[in-house]
């Protein structure tokens, strides 16, 4: 796929859904490869959910390695280092976030978190999807619960089935958004988590989509003729 082609859909799902901000472009960048020339490193250290909130305002393209993370279960998760003993545990989630009954609920729920194998990813790229320099992996919107039905029915238009999806209301958009669809190869839903609804700007009544590359043709062309006019 060309860069111009996939900027293009960008815009065209921009303009479709009459979106605010931008559907955000991510890469995974192979432990041993280099990041791209002429892409910036991001300039302070911030948690992934931020990076994606400040990309898709600011319109900014940059990448992040492990050490620019501050949420390192959110890194683990997407292979930049080790995830944390006590988020992988589930001890986190359980005797500091106090969202579980017992430590074998947070474990079995930490245990099906989609990752990566520690320490497998070099960098992540981020960028606008109407502007990125780069093919991504995974495109997250984040946008309200209407619009998010427009591109599962675009996506459905060709084929038909459905979308089916999992997730916990934890580790949203690292986990679920990034490392499940990059995974899987399929859309993926999910509602944000307590970590991304605190730390970002995303809304009460916005949710996420993870969209892998390949499938971004697809969701583009049926948006094109189930958008409403």
């Amino acid at each position: 796929m060309e860069l111009k082609e996939i900027n293009n859909y960008g815009q065209e799902i921009i303009e479709c859904l009459k979106l605010k901000t931008s559907p955000v472009a991510v890469k995974l960048v192979p432990k041993g490869e280099k990041v791209p020339e002429g892409i910036k490193k991001v300039d302070e250290p911030m948690r992934h959910c931020q990076l994606v909130d400040r990309v898709r305002r600011t319109g900014e393209e940059f990448y992040a390695m492990g050490e620019d993370e501050l949420c390192k279960g959110g890194a683990g998760a997407m292979g930049l280092g080790e995830m944390p003993p006590k988020v992988a545990s589930g001890e986190f989630y359980y005797s500091s976030l106090k969202v579980f009954s017992t430590p074998e609920a947070a474990k079995r729920t930490i245990d099906m978190v989609a990752k990566l194998p520690p320490n497998s990813t070099e960098a992540i790229l981020y960028a606008p999807l109407e502007k990125t320099t780069f093919v991504p992996d995974v495109i997250l919107v984040i946008c309200n619960p209407k619009q998010i039905m427009l591109l599962t029915q675009a996506y459905m238009y060709k084929e038909g089935g459905r979308v089916e999806t999992g997730f916990a209301g934890k580790q949203s958009l690292c986990s679920d958004g990034v490392v499940q669809t990059y995974k899987e190869g399929k859309i993926e839903v999910t509602v944000g988590c307590s970590g991304s609804r605190s730390y970002t700007k995303i809304s009460d009544d916005e949710m996420i989509m993870g969209i892998p590359i390949k499938l971004l043709p697809d969701v583009a062309a049926g948006l094109k003729e189930i958008c409403p006019k």
